[in-house]
């Protein structure tokens, strides 16, 4: 008996049935959201055709398209100056955000003395805190950036100091019985421990470094061609030039897809090998 023979043989009803739903899942999970984005396209571009609605109050996809090729150079050069704030203030919510977490994870008095102050952050929106930056920061770039980091750091503080937190007491306990230092539990124990919530903060505030940093610029009302892209947005608006004001959008969007299916892919990437989330998707 060959190996696909005896393979066939072991594959009951009940395996066939789980492996085609599977593969069914597979397929279903990338085939779904397409058809329904191509259906919403299509009934997007048949409603202006239907009522004939003027290009600068709805234009149809095809025109958006064509604006996004016809405005690319002014676009992504917008897109540029809007990514340079993300990704600066991402990297320095990570910084401060796991510096901040390994030291609540040292000390529970300097956890409840800062925490609240980082919850009060998180909670106050950022629209209401930009005339005071405005006021006290005289660099634009500063002040976006500012801006954004506020809005990406709370959730890699939040995650991290949970996952350095949980840890199993017991490996805790046969550490100290062989006696580490606090810091080598801290980088052999707790830091491994808690990587899966660092990056599932991490994929939450990539995509909230982008909200930031957009709203940062709606607020601060920055203009000329150094300029991010939702400046465009605020200029099509007030020309009536909704072709370039939808590919501002639609730009915004994809860009931010991107970055979570990034991180997406350097969290599978990291925990593939040894962690149970990463693992029960390779099954």
């Amino acid at each position: 008996m060959t190996a696909v023979e005896s393979r066939t043989v072991v594959l009951d009803p009940e395996e066939a049935r789980r492996v085609r739903q599977q593969r069914l899942e597979k397929v279903g999970s990338w085939a779904l959201p397409l058809a329904i984005m191509v259906l919403a396209v299509w009934f997007w571009d048949r409603i202006c055709v239907w009522n004939d609605i003027p290009k600068y109050i709805l234009p149809r996809p095809g025109v958006v398209v064509q604006t996004l090729q016809d405005d690319a150079p002014l676009l992504f050069s917008s897109l540029l100056v809007t990514l340079k704030i993300t990704f600066l203030s991402l990297a320095l919510a990570i910084l401060g955000g796991v510096g901040l977490a390994v030291l609540f994870a040292q000390s529970k008095w300097v956890e409840m003395s800062f925490f609240p102050f980082a919850v009060i952050l998180q909670v106050t929106p950022i629209v209401a805190i930009f005339p005071l930056i405005n006021i006290y920061v005289d660099n634009q770039t500063a002040k976006l950036l500012l801006c954004a980091w506020i809005v990406a750091f709370f959730p890699i503080l939040s995650n991290t100091t949970l996952g350095l937190n949980s840890v199993d007491r017991n490996l805790r306990d046969l550490f100290r019985l062989n006696g580490a230092t606090r810091w080598q539990e801290l980088w052999h124990l707790r830091l491994p421990a808690a990587m899966p919530y660092f990056l599932g903060g991490l994929k939450i505030a990539g995509g909230l470094s982008l909200i930031g940093a957009v709203v940062a610029e709606f607020v601060a009302g920055t203009s000329g061609q150094a300029s991010g892209l939702a400046s465009r947005i605020i200029e099509a608006g007030y020309r009536l030039n909704a072709p370039r004001l939808f590919a501002a959008l639609i730009l915004i969007s994809l860009t931010g897809i991107v970055i979570f299916l990034a991180l997406s892919l350097l969290s599978h990437l990291i925990l593939r090998r040894w962690h149970e989330s990463a693992l029960k998707q390779e099954a």
